[in-house]
């Protein structure tokens, strides 16, 4: 993550408040989440080693860990107030998870003696970076995957296109609106919806890709059998295996 998007989930407030503003923006989190775990190419009970990418409230390493039971998660996050809130929502599945707080451009520094991973996932974490960025982090990934280990990301792009992305846009607004039901002010019309929006994604340094880019960084990592598994509008669920 960088630096400016650290600093802006590191504050009390906006913590507590990130799971229920993800459901009015992300409705499709669940689904997204749910369909990168049964893309994976491993047995339920399989005793998997895998790595989050920005942990946050710790809702895919709930699932990961409910999904493969006998496995356990490294899980990387910038702020501390992320880290604290996961353990709460972990409950007695934080016994499974090695927690690690650090800047994800840094994996290899932040996994030194952990060993391969067999999955590494993460969940709109990633487009906080630039290209550069993200495929510098893949290759540290592709480094700690053992040979067949998965990368599955749920994310997300931009439009090719400019109209089409305006478009996007339009339908993401009502969207949030009909979601908020005019019982948050943040919500209240397209204006104040725009307006919030716009200075979420300033403050948190949003650099989406397209899906073309978006595919071509997972190659260009050294994954194969990449594939866009699942996609609506501007959200994605992505991977490949080494």
């Amino acid at each position: 993550m960088t630096k400016r998007s650290i600093e802006a989930y590191d504050v009390s407030q906006r913590v507590e408040s990130y799971d229920a503003a993800m459901q009015l923006m992300h409705p499709n989190r669940l689904k997204m989440v749910q369909v990168a775990l049964e893309v994976l190419t491993f047995s339920k009970t399989a005793a998997l080693r895998a790595i989050d990418l920005g942990i946050g409230t710790g809702y895919f390493t709930e699932r990961f860990l409910n999904y493969f039971p006998n496995s356990k998660v490294l899980g990387i996050d910038g702020a501390q107030a992320m880290i604290d809130l996961a353990k709460t929502r972990l409950t007695s599945l934080a016994s499974r998870v090695q927690f690690v707080i650090g800047d994800f451009r840094s994996l290899q520094q932040l996994t030194g003696g952990v060993g391969t991973a067999d999955v590494v996932f993460s969940a709109y974490a990633l487009h906080h970076l630039n290209r550069s960025d993200k495929e510098a982090v893949l290759r540290q990934v592709v480094e700690l995957l053992a040979p067949g280990g998965w990368f599955v990301n749920a994310d997300l792009i931009v439009a090719d296109s400019p109209e089409v992305e305006s478009h996007l846009q339009q339908l993401r607004l009502a969207g949030i609106m009909e979601r908020a039901a005019s019982s948050d002010s943040r919500f209240a019309d397209s204006a104040s919806t725009r307006r919030f929006l716009d200075d979420l994604e300033a403050n948190e340094g949003d650099q989406p890709l397209t899906l073309a880019e978006d595919l071509d960084v997972l190659r260009s990592s050294g994954l194969k059998n990449v594939s866009a598994f699942w996609l609506e509008y501007r959200e994605l669920v992505s991977g490949g295996q080494k």
